[in-house]
C-alpha cells in the first residue's frame, strides 16, 4: 500500500539551460533589454577602500573550463558591513554599495573577471570574526544545483588562519583551493581565482 503524501512534492532539480545568460545576465549576452542593468556594478561609485580586480576561470573535472557559467557574488564593504537589513550596521554602507553582482564567463575563453572593493572582515556566529571574503554561487548546464564556495585573499594570512569557516575544513591541505593570489597590474590589485568542480585540486563547496 502507498502510504500518500500530504504535501507537494519537491520540484524535480535542473540543469541551468542554455538560455541562463538571456535571462539572468542579458546585457551581458548581447541583448539590451535594460537601461540600467542588475547586478554589474557590486560596489558602486562611492564606495570606500581598495579598488581591485579578480579573475578566473571555472573547470570542469576534466580540466576544461566551462564557457557558460554565470557567478553571484555577494560581499561587505570595506567597513565590514554587507548592505542586507540583516546586518545591524546596514545603514552605514554607502551609497550605491549593492555587495551583489553577476558574473559570467566570457564564451570563447571561460575566462570571468569583475571589479569591486576589497571587502573588510565580518562577524561571524558569536561574533567571531571571519576573515575578508567573496561569497560565490555558480550554476552553468550540467550543474543541477548552484554551488556555493569562498574566495579569500593570499594577503590576509593571519586572518586565514582564525578564520572559523576555514577552520571548518578537516583538511587544511585543502585551503588553498578558497584562496586568490594576489598581483599588481596597471596600479591595481589584481587576485587571480580558479574554481575546479571536481578532480584533483577540486574547489572546497559548502552546503548553505
Amino acid at each position: 500500500m502507498v502510504q500518500p503524501l500530504d504535501y507537494l512534492r519537491e520540484t524535480a532539480s535542473q540543469t541551468a539551460g542554455p538560455y541562463v545568460h538571456i535571462g539572468l545576465a542579458p546585457g551581458a549576452a548581447g541583448f539590451a533589454i535594460f537601461e540600467n542593468e542588475l547586478g554589474r556594478d557590486i560596489a558602486g561609485p562611492n564606495a570606500a577602500g581598495e579598488r581591485i580586480r579578480v579573475e578566473g576561470r571555472v573547470f570542469d573535472g576534466t580540466g576544461a573550463p566551462l564557457r557558460d557559467v554565470l557567478i553571484e557574488v555577494w560581499q561587505a564593504n570595506a567597513a565590514g558591513i554587507h548592505a542586507s537589513p540583516e546586518d545591524p550596521r546596514h545603514g552605514e554602507v554607502e551609497e550605491g554599495f549593492r555587495g551583489w553582482g553577476r558574473v559570467i564567463s566570457d564564451f570563447d575563453t571561460g575566462r570571468f573577471a569583475f571589479e569591486t572593493v576589497k571587502p573588510g572582515a565580518v562577524a561571524g556566529r558569536g561574533g567571531k570574526p571571519m576573515a575578508p571574503h567573496l561569497n560565490l554561487w555558480i550554476v552553468a548546464r550540467g550543474i543541477n544545483i548552484g554551488l556555493s564556495t569562498r574566495m579569500y585573499f593570499s594577503d590576509e594570512p593571519a586572518a586565514n588562519a582564525a578564520d572559523p569557516v576555514l577552520g571548518l575544513i578537516e583538511n587544511p591541505a585543502r585551503w588553498p583551493t578558497l584562496i586568490a593570489a594576489r598581483e599588481e597590474r596597471d596600479g591595481m590589485a589584481l587576485y587571480r581565482f580558479d574554481i575546479r568542480l571536481q578532480g584533483e585540486n577540486e574547489t572546497v563547496f559548502f552546503d548553505v
